[in-house]
């Protein structure tokens, strides 16, 4: 079985270590600067150090408004009147301005505005738009208002989707390691310019792997790694170099990995493959480590497929007994060419002059994941696959049928052949 691929969630697991964004006050620095009156002027240029001032002050006004305007805001009328129902009123986009923001955070106002800007005209998208710029920041956070947000990004305006792509720069990484902020982000790589996906994405240049084992942020790297053109994401291929083996057999690392093969040019996956194959056998074992070769074994090209078979040949019966490996013995057998076939068969019966107990075919019927291998192989042989192992088994059917696992093996054969 391949893992679950992982790309948007619904429902993603909240970081419980992720700190909350800082609340600063929302007044703004008053533009007399009457507090500084009585207080000592330092020297120098005193107009290069006004200026320098208010335009701080600017800024703190614009980070204030964003961080916290959205906490402040009550609870309206009109909040109530929408919620109960009580009026019968049939609520449009225009009957809300004024409490966009309001309604933004409330699950029920949240997805009355999604709604309604699926169809939304223009002038209603900008009236929203308007009221929703200025406290963006803060609605990418919250757990109702990142939804608003997302929203804008599939159905706002390119002008719309251009200003809110320009409210992600120097947030980027803050916002992929926070549960709703990685879902704004990955839906904003889906629909920005090539352009503003290369500047957000370069952000998180220096925290790949912090990124890619978190819970939130690994899905933000799947989203660059599917969406971002293959040269702008290289430095996402880079940070794997040494570490393949590392973050394959990580909850969150191998479906990165299997993200990179799947998308990335074969010049970036190359390498990528190498270290695969070099530990082989230590991924085929691994929870997590064995979906990275599976998927390289149902998506790689025949020559990565012959080399995982030829690396496990030897090994069978072993790697069949380990709950993780008989899933990837079975998908090799899989895809194994007629002659990878014949000379995994021939692994499992051995020779001729050895007695049944003494060949790996016998202690794979046995075994509580192995049996399912060899009932795996028989299915999906054809008849002059399967005969090597029927002439094995026939001689012995009584034998078999006290093993703990016989008489599922006599079955499965008994579908193609009676013994």
């Amino acid at each position: 079985m391949l893992a679950p691929v992982n790309v948007v969630h619904n429902t993603i697991p909240q970081n419980n270590n992720m700190m909350a964004p800082t609340h600063i006050s929302t007044t703004s620095p008053s533009t007399n600067n009457t507090s500084n009156l009585g207080q000592k002027i330092p020297l120098g240029n005193n107009n290069f150090n006004n200026n320098n001032n208010n335009r701080k002050q600017q800024v703190m006004t614009h980070k204030q408004q964003q961080q916290n305007s959205i906490d402040d805001i009550p609870k309206s009328a009109l909040m109530e009147e929408y919620k109960s129902g009580r009026t019968g009123r049939k609520f449009e986009l225009s009957d809300i301005q004024g409490h966009v923001v309001e309604f933004s955070k409330d699950q029920h106002g949240s997805r009355f505005i999604q709604k309604q800007l699926e169809r939304a005209t223009n002038s209603d998208k900008e009236m929203v738009f308007k009221e929703v710029q200025p406290y963006a920041l803060s609605l990418m956070t919250d757990k109702f208002g990142n939804y608003v947000i997302q929203k804008f990004f599939e159905y706002g305006t390119h002008t719309q989707k251009k200003k809110l792509a320009k409210e992600l720069k120097g947030n980027v990484l803050s916002l992929t390691l926070q549960t709703y902020g990685c879902r704004v982000i990955q839906k904003a790589l889906e629909v920005i310019d090539n352009e503003d996906k290369e500047v957000l994405v370069s952000e998180l240049k220096g925290h790949v792997m912090r990124c890619v084992q978190d819970q939130n942020g690994n899905h933000v790297i799947q989203k660059c790694i599917e969406k971002v053109p293959s040269t702008t994401i290289q430095f996402i291929v880079d940070s794997f170099g040494g570490k393949v083996a590392e973050q394959a057999v990580h909850t969150y690392g191998c479906r990165v990995i299997q993200r990179i093969l799947e998308y990335c040019e074969e010049k970036q996956t190359q390498p990528i493959l190498d270290e695969i194959l070099r530990d082989i056998l230590k991924l085929v074992v691994d929870p997590y480590g064995n979906y990275v070769v599976q998927h390289v074994l149902s998506r790689g090209k025949l020559e990565h497929q012959s080399l995982i078979i030829i690396a496990l040949r030897g090994n069978i019966q072993d790697l069949s007994t380990n709950k993780f490996a008989s899933n990837v013995i079975e998908k090799c057998y899989q895809q194994a060419s007629d002659e990878e076939r014949i000379g995994m068969v021939s692994e499992l019966v051995g020779t001729p002059e050895q007695d049944i107990t003494d060949i790996p075919l016998y202690h794979m019927m046995k075994d509580q994941f192995a049996n399912y291998v060899v009932q795996k192989i028989i299915e999906l042989s054809d008849e002059d696959q399967r005969k090597p192992i029927i002439e094995t088994v026939r001689p012995h059917v009584d034998k078999i049928r006290k093993l703990a696992y016989g008489k599922h093996i006599l079955s499965t054969i008994e579908k193609y052949e009676k013994l």
